[in-house]
């Protein structure tokens, strides 16, 4: 295991010196934030790719590969089914809003009254993935070096927030890049051909295993449609695939690179499940799904690739996890926080305020938050399930009628996150967090409202709508600093 744990401590290092690097350039709060708006098709492309597909899409698509065959790939396909969806038609929108967040564009649209409770509930959604992501550390770690969980996720954690902190939205960047080219070749490249062959090709798995293996309707319809609601939907609101929508040189990059980085997401998808099924082959009889991606890379990959595939891993669970603690930092401080400090201590000497130190302190007490829960939960998808219920029952229809609806109106949209926020928890007590029914509910809930009031109450002023066009038109925002741009 010498060359393995090789591979994995310069793997480490090298997410620290990226960190080191993007700290020289993050040197205003556009260049933080959202890497000063100058991503070509080719960082941004990569970085997209990242972000969405984390340890849940590499670890769990292999275990739902294991479970349910080929079907299992649903849940990563309709991520990379959102991520498309975004790209093609609302990203040039979102990009060209010149915005750090959703609650932001919110603000924007409906007239500034929006924000603070989105906000808040954008804030829940983004910091439980941090946690999820990161304790998803203790499970690689383990198989690594059979660490304690609580050290695991320290370590595990720790890297991240240092580099995060160290650089903002440029060295998230630069490791994202690093993470997209380790997952292709490890998980790809290495893993998914050496699965097949080991179970001794397509033919054999399909002798060993039930026909229900190879349906692609396997998993059930109830549950793909679920999927479709909690993250294709997911995929089009949330902010951690917002803000790197921010990121993009142009309304085209944004589209075009995020094209590419859905249909990356489509093939990973069915790679995870392929990989999942091989393992059935071999290990018909694992004690849990979840266990057939670290079972077949430890027992039969060769010295040196398993090294770069558990880095593949590894790769996976940090990109997601440094995107949604930068999400969350940057929701805390420029949603809730800046909003507080403006009712509590007027602007005063706002002028003498450091952005950058600003929201590199958020990003680092965030950070500490996000290990310490990670540390004290045990129930990662219940926590999850959670969190996505929240965003897509509150947040859903008030974002896209905004952009889609112009009766849409800010009591429409405030009652529809109360009402889709408040159902959806009362819906989870009472059916149970994992079902289905409560996100099912919740959403026609928060549609209902949001129609409803707004059709009663004064339609959005013509001045705020008259900017809102102007915004969408890429006018009428600040400009990022000049600087020489990114041409990859």
């Amino acid at each position: 295991m010498a060359v393995d744990y090789t591979v994995i401590v310069v793997y480490l290092a090298g997410m620290l010196a990226m960190g080191w690097w993007g700290m020289r350039r993050a040197k205003s709060k556009s260049e933080f934030l959202v890497a000063g708006r100058r991503l070509g098709p080719w960082m941004y492309s990569g970085t997209m790719a990242a972000i969405v597909l984390g340890g849940a899409s590499t670890i769990g698509g292999v275990g739902l590969g294991y479970q349910y065959g080929l079907s299992g790939a649903w849940m990563v396909f309709t991520i990379g089914l959102g991520l498309l969806a975004l790209s093609v038609f609302f990203s040039a929108r979102i990009a060209r809003l010149k915005v750090y967040t959703v609650s932001e564009m919110l603000d924007l649209r409906y007239g500034g009254r929006a924000g603070v409770i989105s906000g808040v509930v954008m804030w829940a959604y983004t910091l439980m993935l941090a946690v999820t992501s990161t304790i998803a550390y203790a499970t690689i770690f383990d198989v690594l070096f059979d660490l304690h969980r609580t050290v695991a996720i320290i370590i595990g954690g720790s890297i991240v927030v240092a580099y995060s902190t160290l650089g903002g939205m440029w060295s998230i960047t630069l490791t994202d890049m690093v993470q997209f080219v380790v997952k292709t070749i490890g998980v790809l490249l290495l893993l998914l051909p050496i699965a097949v062959v080991k179970a001794g090709g397509f033919s054999e798995m399909k002798a060993k295993l039930p026909t229900e293996y190879f349906d692609p309707l396997g998993i059930g319809g109830e549950t793909i449609f679920t999927y479709v609601l909690i993250y294709t939907f997911g995929m089009l609101i949330g902010q951690d695939i917002w803000q790197r929508v921010f990121t993009a040189r142009s309304d085209k990059v944004a589209r075009y690179g995020g094209t590419v980085a859905g249909t990356y997401c489509l093939v990973y998808a069915i790679a995870g499940a392929v990989i999942g099924t091989a393992a059935k082959v071999m290990y018909p009889k694992l004690p849990s799904a979840d266990a057939a991606f670290a079972t077949i890379v430890k027992d039969e990959l060769p010295m040196g690739v398993r090294g770069l595939v558990l880095a593949a891993a590894l790769a996976a669970v940090m990109s997601t996890s440094s995107g949604a603690l930068i999400a969350c930092a940057t929701v805390a401080n420029n949603d809730i926080w800046s909003r507080l400090r403006g009712v509590v201590a007027p602007k005063e000497a706002d002028e003498a305020h450091d952005e950058v130190k600003g929201n590199r302190v958020f990003i680092l007490v965030m950070g500490v938050g996000v290990i310490a829960i990670a540390i004290a939960l045990n129930d990662v998808v219940q926590a999850l399930t959670v969190a996505y219920n929240l965003l897509v029952a509150g947040l859903l229809v008030p974002i896209l009628g905004g952009l889609l609806w112009r009766r849409g109106t800010a009591a429409g949209a405030l009652a529809a996150v109360a009402a889709g926020g408040l159902s959806v928890i009362g819906l989870m007590w009472w059916y149970g967090i994992l079902a289905n029914e409560p996100v099912y509910y919740g959403l026609l809930t928060s549609l209902a409202v949001y129609v409803v009031v707004s059709l009663a109450t004064r339609p959005t002023d013509a001045a705020v709508l008259a900017a809102w066009r102007e915004r969408l038109a890429g006018r009428g925002a600040e400009e990022p600093e000049p600087e020489a741009p990114v041409a990859v």
